[in-house]
């Protein structure tokens, strides 16, 4: 599975208004690992640097003055790209960009070009509820190493996002498990599967310490907070007492 992790900077928030792009990033991971390969792009915007948009990036209009121009990388940007499954945070804003950008160039979208687009956004928000799921807070939460990010940089946030990626999927390639993936072409039916005996293994039991027991209540908490207190997944203590008498 190739995918490309995506990134851009702009001059602003929203294309229609004249916006664009000025700097494109793009990591490359096929089957899980990264490959080395990446795509950078500096943008002649064609246009001024707004100063709210220097700040957060750094890109001056003198800086950008001599750089290619979209139109003059797009050819290779979309061959780089073609196939493979974008994913990118906060898919709409990027791929809103750059559709605006192809259409100055009377180009097709993006996604004639791309097998499919993954929102890691939407992803974050499903798995932490209420949570802040910038990329800056999930590099925090899940222990993703951002410290020279400084000020945001295409390239770079592609390829934090990579590892954001891994450690969002925890080792799956999709959150959704396809059993059908696992079966031969023309197979039906239950896949069988050697059975094992577990007996053979002495398996360690490790009890939690007390405060590993606190620190697992409190995160459950955390959770029936953040959804409003609809968990359903653990009996209160009272009910479980009844059960057991």
């Amino acid at each position: 599975m190739r995918q490309i992790f995506f990134d851009t900077e702009t001059t602003g928030l929203n294309p229609e208004s004249g916006d664009r792009v000025v700097d494109i990033g793009c990591v490359e991971m096929v089957n899980r690992q990264l490959t080395g390969r990446h795509l950078h792009f500096y943008l002649n915007p064609e246009r001024d640097m707004p100063e709210e948009a220097f700040r957060v990036h750094g890109l001056s209009s003198e800086f950008l003055s001599d750089k290619p121009k979209f139109a003059e990388v797009v050819d290779e940007l979309l061959e780089f790209m073609r196939g493979a499954e974008l994913v990118i945070h906060n898919a709409a804003f990027d791929v809103g960009f750059i559709n605006a950008e192809l259409k100055r160039c009377r180009r097709a979208p993006l996604h004639e070009c791309v097998d499919s687009v993954r929102d890691t956004l939407l992803m974050a928000r499903d798995m932490f509820p209420g949570k802040a799921n910038s990329l800056d807070a999930l590099c925090r939460r899940l222990e993703v190493d951002n410290s020279n990010r400084g000020l945001h940089g295409a390239v770079k946030d592609a390829e934090l996002l990579a590892e954001v990626y891994i450690r969002l999927t925890r080792g799956q390639d999709s959150l959704v498990i396809d059993d059908s993936a696992t079966q031969s072409p023309g197979q039906g039916g239950d896949a069988e599967v050697a059975a094992i005996d577990f007996s053979a293994f002495d398996l360690p039991v490790i009890l939690p310490t007390a405060q590993e027991l606190a620190a697992h209540d409190k995160a459950l908490a955390d959770l029936d907070k953040a959804s409003g207190g609809k968990r359903i997944w653990q009996v209160p203590a009272a009910a479980e007492t009844a059960a057991a008498a």
